[in-house]
C-alpha cells in the first residue's frame, strides 16, 4: 500500500525556516541534518520537511523554482488545523508570516485563514472538518 509520508519545501535557510515554524505554529523539530541542509518537523503521520536549494541539486537534475513573497504563491498550500484559527493566525503574523486572508467562517462551517511564510509558501490555518 502506498502512503503519503512527507512534503519537502525547498528554502534558502533550513534553520531559519524551522525556527519560524516552531514560533509561528508551535511545531517541534524531529530531525536536522549535519550542516542544516535538511530538516523535519513533528507533524503527525505526514512529515513537513525543509531542504536547502543546494541540497535539491544533489537529487534533481534541474534547478527548482524558489517561492517568492514578491510573486503570487505557488498553486499549493500547507494546511494546519486548530480549534482557534484567530489565535494561530495572529501568532503566525507576530512570528513573521505575511497575512493573506483573515479568519472567515465558510458556508460549510469551517473557519479558514491564510498567511504566507517568510519563504513565500502559502499556509492555510483552519478548523478541522467533521
Amino acid at each position: 500500500m502506498i502512503q503519503f509520508r512527507y512534503t519537502i519545501l525547498y528554502v534558502k535557510d533550513v534553520e531559519k525556516t524551522m525556527s519560524f515554524y516552531e514560533t509561528a505554529f508551535g511545531l517541534k523539530r524531529k530531525f536536522i541534518a549535519p550542516g542544516n541542509v535538511y530538516g523535519e518537523m513533528i507533524t503527525g503521520s505526514t512529515t513537513l520537511s525543509f531542504a536547502e536549494f543546494e541540497f535539491a541539486k544533489t537529487n534533481l537534475k534541474n534547478d527548482v523554482t524558489a517561492a517568492d513573497l514578491q510573486k503570487a504563491p505557488f498553486a499549493i498550500e500547507i494546511g494546519f488545523t486548530t480549534g482557534d484559527v484567530k489565535k494561530v493566525y495572529e501568532e503566525s503574523i507576530s512570528a513573521g508570516a505575511t497575512p493573506v486572508a483573515h479568519p472567515e467562517v465558510k458556508p460549510h462551517g469551517q473557519t479558514v485563514a491564510y498567511v504566507r511564510d517568510p519563504d513565500g509558501f502559502l499556509v492555510e490555518i483552519c478548523t478541522p472538518m467533521g
